[in-house]
């Protein structure tokens, strides 16, 4: 592994840890709110992010970044448990919390835009400005993956809201195929030229100031 590698390595996993921690947190805060205590419970309503990492996901990560010579990333957190039969509508209350989790990235990846805007108007090759831009990308990424309404993500959770009762029974048992579906927009999409990053790129430059574009 080469310095700049390991530098690399060394700025993205915390940015991206926080990130996907606040994510699942927000997740879990909103059950609560909504009257679904098993998040706290089992002590998941907490910004340390060893209390959220799933080991293999966590393997994923450093294995992906360290073959793709850090040009990629793919791994998971520990999902936040949720009981919504602790919801009056389950199907409301879940679409609440799966918004929750993008809501969470689209606010850290603003403040960090006002951050950047605000103190660093223009490119600069300083580790600061470029450790802030990278949490940008980071929450976008995670925000806008998410909301693909695609079984288990976030933005499927919205779609069921507004599903019929039987159609949303067979829409979440979808669920148990969700890695396959994840596998699909992954690698399959993308040697079909039809890539998320094409989604991902303009909603990131939105962020930017005008400088940075």
């Amino acid at each position: 592994m080469t310095t700049t590698l390991l530098l690399q390595f060394a700025i993205t996993l915390p940015a991206l840890l926080f990130s996907m921690t606040f994510h699942e947190v927000s997740h879990g805060y909103i059950a609560y709110r909504l009257g679904d205590e098993t998040a706290m419970r089992q002590k998941r309503l907490s910004l340390n992010p060893l209390r959220h990492l799933d080991p293999f996901g966590s393997l994923l990560l450093v294995l992906t970044f360290l073959i793709s010579q850090g040009t990629w990333m793919f791994g998971w957190a520990k999902p936040v448990p949720v009981n919504p039969g602790n919801f009056k509508s389950h199907q409301r209350g879940m679409m609440w919390v799966g918004m929750a989790g993008p809501l969470a990235n689209l606010i850290l990846a603003a403040i960090s835009a006002f951050v950047l805007w605000w103190f660093f108007p223009n490119p600069s090759n300083d580790l600061l400005p470029i450790v802030i831009l990278l949490i940008i990308k980071l929450n976008v990424i995670l925000m806008v993956f998410n909301l693909i309404p695609v079984p288990p993500l976030d933005g499927s959770r919205i779609v069921g809201a507004f599903l019929t009762r039987k159609a949303y029974i067979k829409w979440i048992q979808l669920d148990q195929y969700g890695m396959l579906f994840i596998m699909f927009l992954l690698f399959v999409l993308p040697s079909l030229g039809l890539s998320i990053l094409y989604l991902i790129e303009p909603v990131f430059r939105l962020f930017l100031p005008i400088a940075w574009t």
